[in-house]
């Protein structure tokens, strides 16, 4: 796989730039993005693609997002350096790597083997130190819990209370913890917030529609 030429750097500012243009306004976010090598995150085949802003067959019926949808669900949650962020859905690795170069403290959840491995592999390559399973993610991930923040990279039918269990309460002058996550049917999900605000009490906010592949449970 090539190393990150100035070839690439160049295409990376340029998205970097559009992702502004279209409304990405958190400057850590777009830092962020613009040191993750994205070609590495590809499919070799696509690799002049890479720094265009749009989704990406990555196998295994799957895909790694486009970068406004990682910046837009980044930006939404919030994260900062020293927060413990739990992702659903590793997926290509992409946004576990943004997350990490905001200085997150990331583990992260895949149900697929072969992309589990791979990206496992790719991550620890690259030098970001992602905590991985291979686990069903909608029942979040207990042993770590609880969580600063929760980005779901798929799109979920409802909210699976597990992660909502698992979001830390607030203390403080701390807010509780935040779930981003896409809900709604194939056709095209909707965007919430959720935050904690206290033991069995949440805020939730509504934003914008987007289209990811489906969040899947094991068991039904």
């Amino acid at each position: 796989m090539e190393p990150d030429t100035w070839k690439y750097q160049r295409r990376r500012a340029r998205l970097v730039e559009s992702l502004r243009v279209k409304g990405i306004t958190d400057e850590g976010v777009l830092e962020a993005i613009n040191r993750v090598p994205r070609h590495r995150f590809v499919d070799p085949a696509l690799v002049a693609r890479a720094y265009e802003d749009e989704a990406l067959p990555i196998g295994l019926k799957q895909t790694i997002s486009q970068p406004f949808t990682v910046a837009y669900q980044t930006e939404l949650l919030g994260a900062k350096a020293g927060d413990r962020i739990l992702e659903i859905g590793t997926g290509s690795g992409y946004q576990a790597a943004v997350l990490c170069e905001l200085g997150c403290t990331v583990y992260s959840i895949e149900r697929l083997q072969p992309l589990y491995e791979r990206t496992r592999t790719l991550l620890n390559e690259l030098g970001y130190r992602v905590i991985t399973t291979l686990a069903d993610g909608t029942d979040g991930w207990a042993t770590f819990a609880p969580f600063d923040g929760i980005v779901v990279t798929a799109g979920a039918s409802n909210v699976p209370d597990a992660l909502l269990e698992q979001l830390a309460l607030p203390e403080g002058d701390d807010p509780g913890g935040t779930l981003i996550i896409p809900v709604g049917g194939d056709a095209g999900q909707t965007m919430y917030r959720i935050t904690r605000t206290g033991e069995k009490t949440f805020s939730r906010e509504k934003s914008e529609d987007f289209l990811f592949v489906p969040l899947v449970r094991e068991n039904g």
